[in-house]
């Protein structure tokens, strides 16, 4: 079978890789027929890695998928041969100290498909063919488009941000950088009731999206770099800030408009950067970061599948399988792209 892999930075190959095994007792093999290019893929694109993380050996990228069942092993049931599915990536081990807490998220041998993060690497699902658990597979209507379906992970990310904000019922969010996450944040925020929604970016592009999605006001701040300064009167006016950038400078300007006893939460890797403390204590925000997610998974299945969120405006272009680099070179371009997919098959 057909997998992309990365080799070193710009380094991707499209590779002959020996055929899924056959599954197993509670089992499935599972056609790719989507899979959505992530920042962290990006990252081992350009980079071989990101942080104290990096490639050791070659390893297949993607872990936004979804896919059909192509034969599942005994004692399956909930699922058949056919049936449309989106792929959950994370494998949690279901018995150390944080999953035994309903940490899962926070897992100490989490194996997570496309991930360098243990060795040998967890390799990942830009495949034509996977077997993997039962589990792993949540069941999408046949009807749905295969690349919504592949949006399921990078969404559940994001209502696992807004569930950490507690109820936005009625209320007042600015959601700042927004690329893939940040909007799904504001599809997520939008679909759990806050009354009004503003989006901060650098570019024009990226909050388009941002409006299609759910944002109230749009704000491009390389363009007008004072317009956030209206919300810092009155010690601020955002009852939740998500902050999805991961720069020093959105975070210090989040601090400031978000309103005293008001809740900020961390959505954006940017490593170690500058904190106004001051700001934090005098104001008695809340805090938060939010990594990865759990249950949400289903939750962001059930939401696509039903219709009750529509994230087609984040899907900016579909490439097939074999045109890879080139994908992975139009994902890297913001001002041409949001979410760019690979098409395995149909």
């Amino acid at each position: 079978m057909r997998a992309i892999v990365a080799h070193q930075p710009h380094d991707l190959r499209i590779e002959e890789r020996p055929a899924a095994a056959r599954p197993g007792p509670g089992e499935v093999r599972v056609q790719i027929t989507r899979g959505g290019i992530c920042g962290s893929d990006l990252h081992y694109y350009h980079h071989a890695g990101f942080g104290t993380v990096r490639l050791k050996e070659p390893m297949i990228l993607g872990h936004e998928v979804a896919g059909r069942i192509v034969e599942t092993g005994s004692g399956i049931t909930c699922v058949a041969a056919g049936d449309q599915v989106a792929v959950n990536p994370s494998m949690p081990c279901g018995h150390c100290h944080f999953c035994l807490r309903d940490q899962r998220n926070q897992c100490l041998d989490m194996r997570f498909f496309g991930s360098a993060m243990r060795f040998p690497h967890m390799q990942g699902l830009f495949r034509d063919e996977v077997t993997l658990p039962v589990e792993q597979v949540f069941k999408v209507p046949a009807t749905l488009d295969p690349g919504l379906a592949a949006c399921a992970e990078p969404f559940a990310v994001c209502l696992h941000a807004v569930a950490g904000a507690g109820s936005l019922l009625g209320k007042s969010v600015l959601v700042s950088g927004c690329g893939p996450i940040g909007n799904l944040v504001i599809a997520a925020a939008r679909h759990a009731g806050a009354a009004e929604i503003t989006a901060s970016d650098l570019a024009d592009a990226p909050l388009a999206i941002a409006a299609s999605l759910g944002a109230s006001r749009t704000l491009n701040l390389a363009a007008a770099p004072d317009a956030l300064a209206p919300f810092a009167e009155r010690k601020g006016m955002f009852d939740v800030v998500f902050e999805c950038s991961g720069s020093a400078k959105a975070l210090a300007a989040a601090l400031d408009v978000v309103r005293p006893g008001g809740t900020l939460i961390a959505v954006g890797l940017g490593g170690d950067i500058p904190l106004p403390l001051n700001l934090v204590v005098a104001k008695e925000v809340i805090l938060k970061g939010s990594f990865r997610f759990d249950a949400e998974f289903g939750w962001a299945v059930q939401l696509i599948s039903s219709g009750a969120v529509d994230l087609s405006p984040l899907i900016s272009a579909t490439l097939p399988a074999e045109e890879a680099d080139a994908a992975f070179r139009l994902a890297s371009d913001r001002s041409q792209s949001m979410k760019v997919q690979l098409a395995f098959s149909s």
